[in-house]
């Protein structure tokens, strides 16, 4: 279905609706997480601050995964209007996705809070986001330092596995850490777009760098999930300590990986966080309150030389572990 036909009928079926009707009763609210992917860890625990910081505060949640299918993303905000959700907390499959989205909640008069990834243009109460840009920068310091003290600085190269480059978030991740690759002076060698974000698709990419590069010395994944596959991807390369893996976001293994020197750093966002402030913003909004355009939060560049002393933020902010 074409976009412009897609339009036509949502804009129908919202009429058809009616204009939807805000409760009068918190309590009774609704709050649709409109999500790329929810089997990704990183969503899944972006959706565990949601529905702990609505709980807290009286509303309901409902989870839409799409599989990272845009098809299924715009049937999710369908079945979101038919619904009568009073709200909206989007994490888009990309950044041009986000701009239909939220046309259609513009129409059905639905406030919509968007999360990580940001949209190209469109009407939303708020925006939260990590600094992608300045979070790549600080691991591509972190990067650097391994390089020097390895003596591979100045002939090494690094490979990246990018998350998809129309997402403004892998733009910024791109831009940051190329800065600090050009500003040490290490070649960065191939980059690689994650489409599918499978097994297979990391592995074959990792492999794909180091068989192309016999200068490499590491790999940039834009992501935490698939580690296992560029780990394993070196391994059978018959690279292990030759080539370094350095990534983006965090799972609960990196606890221990990272003091091991497995895997040499990550650029840890905080996705429980970003639950409880989306929810947290849509309260203020309900209640008439000020509520920021645009919410940055910090990233985390954590190494084996921090990791001991943040490890209880990170179990909280970035895992979502509550003990």
């Amino acid at each position: 279905m074409n976009l412009i036909k897609t339009t036509l009928l949502v804009t129908f079926f919202v009429t058809f609706l009616g204009a939807v009707e805000v409760n009068s009763s918190v309590s009774k609210k609704k709050i649709a997480y409109i999500v790329s992917d929810i089997r990704i860890p990183f969503w899944e625990i972006m959706s565990r601050g949601i529905k702990n910081s609505a709980a807290k505060l009286g509303y309901k949640v409902s989870i839409y995964s799409s599989n990272n299918i845009k098809k299924f993303e715009i049937q999710n905000t369908i079945k979101a209007i038919k619904n009568r959700v009073d709200a909206i907390v989007l994490s888009p499959i990309n950044s041009s996705s986000a701009v239909t989205i939220l046309k259609f909640a513009k129409s059905a008069n639905i406030p919509v809070v968007i999360c990580d990834i940001g949209a190209d243009e469109g009407d939303y109460v708020s925006f939260i986001s990590s600094d992608n840009q300045d979070g790549a920068y600080k691991i591509g310091q972190v990067l650097t330092k391994k390089m020097r003290e390895l003596g591979w600085d100045k002939n090494g190269s690094v490979g990246i596995i990018s998350i998809p480059q129309k997402r403004a978030n892998g733009k910024a991740r791109t831009a940051g850490f190329m800065r600090a690759m050009s500003q040490s002076g290490i070649k960065v060698d191939g980059l690689k777009q994650q489409v599918d974000f499978s097994y297979k698709e990391t592995y074959d990419f990792s492999k794909e760098l180091i068989e192309k590069n016999e200068n490499l010395r590491a790999i940039w994944l834009q992501g935490s999930d698939r580690y296992k596959a560029a780990l394993d991807a070196i391994k059978d390369a018959g690279k292990e300590n030759k080539v370094l893996l350095i990534v983006f976001d965090a799972e609960p293994e990196f606890l221990e990986l990272i003091p091991k020197g497995i895997i040499i750093g990550a650029a840890m966002q905080q996705p429980y966080v970003f639950g409880e402030n989306a929810v947290l913003v849509l309260d203020n909004f309900f209640n008439k309150k000020n509520v920021k355009k645009h919410i940055q939060l910090s990233i985390l560049p954590i190494s084996t030389d921090n990791i001991e002393k943040n490890t209880p933020l990170i179990k909280r902010n970035v895992l979502g572990i509550l003990e």
